[in-house]
């Protein structure tokens, strides 16, 4: 598990494909200090297994489903690339819950100051638009930020300087893609909704139904 608050920017040594896989080896300096083999890191928001390790670098084997989902396909030598370590059982939760499975990519379209700020507006599938709220939660490349407005194509978000300056979002520009993963909550909140509609069937025949609705959350204040 993640928080969304990046830990530095790495970069990408090399990058070997396989047929419908590939192998990246990455450069840290801030994450490699307690890095050990098997520990879960997010790179631009992907889950990665540390599957070797050496000096200030490691690998990561990245399965097709991952390169489907996400744009760490076109990474190459040199791209530069937001890391985390998964966050420890006695750290501090300046983010919001953060898994490290993406739901897809979306598309900058448009970038633009706002004072101090700048806003991002970026495009994305119905599916991902689906679980996007107004002040809500979610994780671009990784990093945690809310959502400021939402509509039928896009959804925008306010980048404050110092997440500029310490991500990969400063270096990015329009048409440029992004991984997005909503938050946890809403889908899991839905998907209860969703099995409390239906009838089921135990060991013994008898039918139950999920006690969970709308009127229970809406009374315990969600």
């Amino acid at each position: 598990m993640f928080t969304g608050i990046i830990e530095e920017v790495g970069g990408i040594i090399a990058v070997t494909k396989g047929p419908r896989s590939s192998q990246l080896w990455i450069q840290g300096n801030v994450i490699m200090d307690d890095l050990k083999l098997g520990d879960s890191v997010a790179v631009n928001g992907v889950c990665l297994t540390v599957s070797r390790l050496k000096s200030n670098q490691w690998m990561a084997d990245v399965m097709s489903e991952t390169l489907k989902r996400s744009d760490l396909g076109e990474l190459k030598s040199g791209s530069p690339i937001n890391l985390e370590r998964a966050m420890p059982a006695n750290g501090r939760f300046g983010g919001h819950l953060v898994s490290g499975h993406i739901d897809g990519t979306g598309q900058i379209i448009q970038i633009k100051k706002d004072d101090n700020a700048i806003l991002f507006e970026i495009s994305a599938s119905e599916k991902i638009r689906h679980y996007i709220i107004e002040k809500g939660s979610i994780a671009i490349d990784g990093i945690s930020l809310t959502v400021t407005t939402v509509n039928n194509e896009a959804f925008q978000v306010a980048i404050i300087p110092h997440t500029v300056k310490h991500t990969i979002l400063g270096l990015k520009k329009k048409g440029d893609l992004v991984n997005l993963e909503n938050d946890l909550v809403g889908k899991y909140i839905e998907n209860f909704l969703r099995s409390g509609s239906l009838e089921n069937t135990n060991a013994n025949d008898e039918k139950k139904s999920s006690k969970l609705t709308m009127d229970f959350l809406t009374r315990s204040g969600f």
